[in-house]
């Protein structure tokens, strides 16, 4: 019984996923005036959970689409992350969890849509953004059901390449299933809504130089999000990913930027919002991650 439900839950994820791709689907080709899309995988092995103080590996594959048109952007990306034992998907496993986490973000250029040109100082752009964040993991505590809007601002910087700075409201919830023999200190049986709070968001990315390099990341700033599932208040959360790409196209023969390696870095502090106060000695909520990324874009 509990394995069905938990097959639902994961369908309906899938649902949602589909009805976002189907959305690119719809949108005809010529309406975009540029498009980018890639493959990665990137590996780790000093990823963190909460209330749980072991290092853990992940192997993650990415499918990213960023698209601009007239009025604004996209930006859509889907992880496909598999643990290894440290983070089980049932309790006593000796298989890894298994997560799929979905980012969709839309940018509406202001000055495009008004016709007038709001560039000042070193800011070339005013735009609205609005998204919305969903995962599903299979493992043996939290069983994460993430679904997650956001809304606000966004500046767009005059740089090379692109540095985008986004205030955003964020309205979450989560319905976390339980395994049997999983942890649990009494999650509710219906979906649970955090209090509305604030994140500041900053993504880009930057050329360095004149060389086959790239820096890219991207940094959230989360405010608490009031009291979570089990009455504990939550923390300001800390979420910095960072990468530095090198082109390898031209020692491949192939055109340029399309095969790239480099190295990336993760801190998580709170993550999730639960403090060391919560977790206590079973730790696990602030991780530093470095890994190594490879990448193909079509």
């Amino acid at each position: 019984m509990l394995r069905a439900s938990s097959m639902n839950r994961r369908l309906s994820v899938w649902k949602i996923v589909s009805i976002v791709l189907l959305g690119y689907c719809s949108t005809p080709a010529m309406a975009l005036d540029w498009s980018n899309n890639s493959i990665s995988w990137r590996y780790g092995s000093n990823f963190r959970e909460p209330f749980n103080n072991q290092a853990i590996s992940k192997h993650i594959v990415s499918l990213t689409h960023a698209s601009g048109y007239r009025y604004g952007s996209n930006y859509l990306n889907i992880d496909l992350l598999k643990s290894d034992n440290k983070d089980p998907i049932r309790a006593n496993s000796n298989t890894g969890a298994e997560e799929i986490y979905l980012v969709y973000r839309h940018t509406l250029d202001i000055g495009s849509v008004s016709g007038q040109d709001l560039k000042f100082g070193p800011v070339r752009g005013v735009g609205i953004s609005a998204g919305i964040d969903l995962n599903s993991k299979s493992d043996a505590g939290y069983n994460s059901r993430k679904q997650m809007f956001a809304l606000g601002p966004t500046v767009m910087m005059d740089v090379p390449g692109f540095l985008n700075f986004s205030l955003l409201a964020l309205w979450e919830s989560n319905n976390p299933g339980v395994s049997a023999g999983a942890f649990n200190p009494g999650y509710p049986a219906w979906r649970y809504r955090y209090a509305t709070h604030a994140m500041l968001n900053a993504v880009w990315s930057i050329p360095v130089g004149s060389l086959p390099l790239s820096f890219e990341g991207f940094a959230n700033l989360i405010a608490p999000k009031g009291r979570d599932e089990t009455g504990s208040q939550t923390a300001t959360e800390t979420n910095i990913d960072m990468q530095l790409m090198y082109d390898l196209s031209a020692a491949t023969g192939v055109a340029d930027k399309t095969f790239r390696a480099g190295i990336e870095y993760q801190y998580w502090h709170n993550k999730f919002g639960n403090s060391s106060n919560k977790v206590g000695a079973l730790g696990g909520n602030t991780a530093s991650t470095p890994m190594i990324r490879f990448e193909y874009i079509f």
